[in-house]
């Protein structure tokens, strides 16, 4: 059994879980009422990004690509915003659907792309199958997880992957957080070195394939990393 943080509730004490617990709720709320608040901005701002980044649409389409080696199958695009990537992930012929903490975004990606599935939920506690993704895709979306809750989520990541599954992460890269002032409520953005995320992901039982660095000149350079559940031996 596991709390929303991804822990096995058998080897963590009960002070420690509620101590853990109020943190989760602090940052997963503040998050939440960010982007509830920015959901319309956001999605007119983000409209045509991917149109504009072409070095980050190439690794979402090289992710769609990755999932079409294995045989396909059900990709979640976790923290999907308002669904532009998850429409780029269908087009390119993924059977995608799209995961995000807010119900405002959820809202205008369900209207945006009335023929994608689109649900509220949590990367740290997703209602998802073991063993039941073909990929999962998180675009920018750990950006906004605290270094102590990163191990559990790449945990959940890793138990709804079925063997074989693909996981591209793509994140800011640095080594500070801070409150993102273009958001108009409280919402941290952690910058991280990759080798502290690929540390993280071999901890959480994959195998790292590739990292592309985007914009290395850039003040905030950005990362993807692709990385694997391997086969059962």
């Amino acid at each position: 059994m596991y709390d929303e943080a991804g822990h096995d509730l058998g080897s963590c004490s009960v002070a420690r879980l509620l101590e853990g617990y109020g943190l989760l709720m602090t940052w997963l709320n503040d998050t939440r009422n960010s982007y509830d608040t920015i959901a319309a901005s956001y999605a007119e701002e983000t409209r045509d990004l991917l149109d504009r980044l072409l070095y980050v649409r190439a690794g979402v389409v090289l992710f769609a690509e990755l999932v079409r080696a294995i045989g396909g199958g059900p990709v979640a695009d976790i923290g999907c915003g308002p669904g532009h990537t998850t429409a780029l992930l269908r087009e390119l012929g993924a059977d995608a659907f799209g995961i995000d903490l807010s119900p405002a975004m959820i809202e205008i990606a369900r209207r945006e792309h009335p023929h994608a599935r689109f649900e509220v939920g949590s990367m740290t506690n997703l209602d998802l199958a073991d063993d039941s993704l073909a990929g999962a895709l998180a675009w920018w979306s750990l950006i906004h997880i605290p270094d102590q809750a990163v191990p559990g989520v790449l945990g959940q990541f890793h138990r709804v992957l079925r063997p074989g599954g693909v996981l591209a992460v793509g994140f800011h890269v640095g080594d500070r957080s801070n409150e993102d002032d273009n958001q108009p409520r409280h919402a941290d953005v952690h910058y991280r070195p990759p080798s502290r995320v690929a540390d993280w992901l071999h901890e959480a039982g994959f195998t790292v394939e590739a990292q592309h660095l985007l914009r290395p000149d850039d003040p905030t350079p950005g990362a993807i990393l692709f990385a694997r559940r391997p086969e059962a031996p």
